[in-house]
């Protein structure tokens, strides 16, 4: 099981969680548990879900056999590629049993809308023309990760999409991007050899520690705005403190195994700022 949780990746698992509770604060009715509970299992299964479907796809084309970062089930050889993509499986699956009562009782058109999230997911490594091998990866994990969870996330409290909800995706979609910039910055000399061409082979070392330092600003200078539509937002404001050592080491020039530290400290930073967010927004409502 230990094994198993690894490959699952819980570091990683903050970009599902914080849209979700950030959506949900955003609301403008009181939060339904119940509809909350299954968004954060749709969400949490995505993301279970891709991080099996990448170690299984990476590690089917040999792109792992020289990875710096955390242990893959697959490369590793602790675990066959087919029990890795039926593990994937599995977690799309839940998701999806997840999200179809959350259709029902709303609106059914999010069966297309988490269609398209599953097959994000698996496309993002999987397939004959895998986007994240075409340095795409960032921006579909902004529109997945950020957007669709986050407005997605209000719309089942709701049943609409409110210009709170889309502001509110903004930050969380950002330090989503951010874990997987640390992540692939990481990983730069291993994807360039195997020909993986992520954004950050694309961009190359240097620029992309800059990218990294630019989003996590961004991240922040984000709360001014929707302070303006709920004052209290602000609040997010005192997880700053958290962003400086990981970013310091990327500006430092960690690398290799540094940079696990700097991904753990980043989804730190962003788990704080999502439930001081996710406080700040509940004030208001």
């Amino acid at each position: 099981m230990g094994i198993w949780l690894a490959g699952a990746r819980p570091r990683t698992w903050p970009a599902a969680i914080v849209p979700v509770i950030v959506g949900t604060a955003a609301a403008q009715a009181q939060p339904n548990i119940i509809r909350a509970v299954l968004a954060l299992v749709v969400a949490i299964g995505l993301q279970i879900g891709v991080n099996y479907a990448n170690d299984y796809s990476d590690g089917v084309r040999g792109t792992d056999d020289q990875r710096v970062g955390p242990m893959r089930l697959v490369a590793s050889g602790n675990a066959s590629p087919g029990s890795v993509r039926n593990a994937a499986f599995g977690a799309f699956g839940i998701s999806a049993l997840s999200g179809l009562y959350l259709a029902s009782v709303t609106t059914w058109w999010l069966v297309l809308v988490g269609s398209l999230a599953i097959l994000a997911a698996w496309c993002y490594t999987g397939g004959p023309r895998p986007y994240g091998y075409s340095g795409l990866g960032e921006l579909f994990v902004f529109i997945f990760f950020g957007v669709v969870a986050t407005a997605g996330s209000t719309y089942v409290q709701d049943e609409q999409v409110t210009t709170l909800a889309v502001g509110a995706a903004v930050p969380v979609g950002l330090l989503a991007v951010a874990l997987l910039i640390t992540n692939n910055l990481r990983d730069i000399p291993g994807d360039s050899e195997t020909g993986k061409r992520t954004l950050a082979v694309r961009m190359g070392d240097r620029p992309t520690r800059a990218l990294y330092v630019v989003v996590m600003l961004l991240a922040i200078f984000c709360l001014p705005y929707l302070s303006l539509l709920r004052p209290a937002a602000l609040l997010a404001l005192l997880a700053t403190p958290f962003a400086i050592q990981p970013v310091r080491l990327v500006v430092k020039g960690a690398a290799g195994k540094e940079l696990i530290s700097v991904l753990g400290a980043t989804g730190k930073f962003q788990m704080i700022y999502g439930l001081l967010l996710c406080c700040g927004l509940g004030i208001g409502i």
